[in-house]
């Protein structure tokens, strides 16, 4: 096996990292107009979990997620998110994350949103390809949150394997080193995006790291006959 020892760990202190959901999955919180800022959307989102019978924990928890590991409404705004990355996987995983469990995957840096849009538009283009029709229009929402722990750096290491950008080869790898890690305690991965040069990604593995969830613009994604799609600002 492989020696991945040398990979370093790095305080990771950043108040804006950005992920893209589909606005399909946005569930707008109902006492919102209620609120003047994010402290007091906050507040009443905890409220709210407290009193709703229709928000709680997932209706599904993966074999790799302890229920106890999930956050609850005491977060603050976006805990329903936080505890959906980990529960709802694919079948397959992803890069850094396997069918028992999720993780959050999120863009960080001065371009994040560019390399949160390569990264989303690059895994749709592939359902695309599939199809061999590219007519779609998705719209999908920034989550924006906040990191003040540390991850292991990956940046710079001999990880050809799994960083490749064919799934097939880069995520078996990708997840088992992972899962080494994270069973040492890892908390996640700084790593270099494979769909956009320059760009900065983070896998954050546990679910009580992730501070200050707050949602940012909505981008339009259409693909017109072509497979690269078109980029536009949405409503919000």
């Amino acid at each position: 096996m492989r020696d991945v020892s040398h990979l370093q760990v790095r305080p990771f202190v950043e108040a804006t990292t950005t992920r893209l959901i589909s606005t399909a999955y946005i569930d707008e919180p109902a006492l919102a107009p209620l609120a003047d800022d994010e402290d007091d959307l906050a507040f009443l989102a905890e409220l709210e979990g407290r009193s709703s019978s229709r928000r709680g924990l997932p209706g599904f928890i993966p074999a790799g997620v302890h229920p106890d590991e999930l956050v609850t409404a005491h977060h603050g705004y976006g805990w329903t998110y936080i505890n959906a990355a980990f529960c709802y996987t694919r079948e397959t995983g992803n890069r850094f994350s396997g069918p028992e469990r999720g993780a959050w995957y999120a863009t960080w840096g001065q371009d994040r949103v560019k390399t949160a849009q390569s990264e989303v538009g690059w895994h749709l283009t592939q359902e695309l390809h599939a199809t061999g029709v590219y007519d779609n229009v998705t719209a999908y929402r920034e989550l924006n949150a906040s990191f003040a722990t540390e991850f292991h750096d990956l940046n710079g290491a001999d990880l050809e394997t799994e960083l490749h950008p064919d799934p097939i080869v880069g995520y078996p790898a990708g997840q088992r080193l992972a899962a080494r890690y994270m069973a040492a305690g890892s908390n996640g991965f700084l790593f270099p995006s494979v769909r956009r040069s320059g760009g900065a990604c983070l896998a954050a593995f546990r679910p009580h790291m992730i501070q200050n969830v707050r949602q940012g613009d909505t981008w339009v994604f259409t693909w017109s006959g072509q497979p690269e799609p078109d980029i536009s600002v949405g409503v919000s």
